[in-house]
């Protein structure tokens, strides 16, 4: 897709099998990031894994199926300077932020799907508080919100410029 329309494309996140001899599987969510020509640029693991459990609400344990990475991604695009790529909970670690911007990045890129819980308190929130930070963007990318879904995402991608204020922002839904 990324070569086919000629754009960087960092592609959400997915589940990663990486397996080391004949027994060991280790499970990750993975975001990958695409070139132009469509080249394999960059492999985030997400760092912080979310576990929540808020009675009458929602249970969720990643850290029971998934392990963390240990890494920050940095990406070099030479037309427009450095990025970092990181998922998810991983916005609410300012330190990831704060490493990334003093490495040069002009860009925090974060595919994630909060809940219908922690999106309405913290997803703005968020994303403004780690572009104010470190005086960088930060985008934000979530799947639209399906309520016939196992698991309901809040939505709301959007984009923060340095000083705090929201360029654009999706709604719940798909468009």
């Amino acid at each position: 897709m990324a070569r086919e329309n000629n754009i960087y494309l960092i592609g959400g996140s997915i589940p990663e099998l990486v397996t080391e001899g004949d027994e060991k599987k280790t499970y990750y969510n993975t975001s990958l990031t695409f070139s132009p020509s469509g080249t394999l640029l960059g492999t985030h693991r997400k760092i912080h894994l979310f576990d929540i459990s808020i009675p009458g609400k929602i249970h969720f344990r990643e850290s029971d199926v998934l392990s963390p990475g240990n890494t920050l991604t940095i990406l070099d695009l030479p037309e427009y300077g450095k990025l970092a790529v990181a998922i998810c909970y991983d916005v609410r670690f300012p330190e990831l932020a704060t490493i990334a911007a003093r490495k040069g990045c002009f860009a925090l890129i974060y595919p994630g799907a909060f809940n219908l819980t922690t999106g309405p308190l913290h997803w703005c929130l968020l994303a403004r508080a780690r572009a104010v930070d470190n005086q960088c963007y930060v985008a934000l990318c979530s799947p639209a919100r399906d309520m016939s879904a196992g698991y309901h995402a809040y939505g709301h991608s959007l984009v923060v410029d340095p000083m705090a204020g929201v360029l654009v922002e999706a709604g719940e839904g798909r468009r």
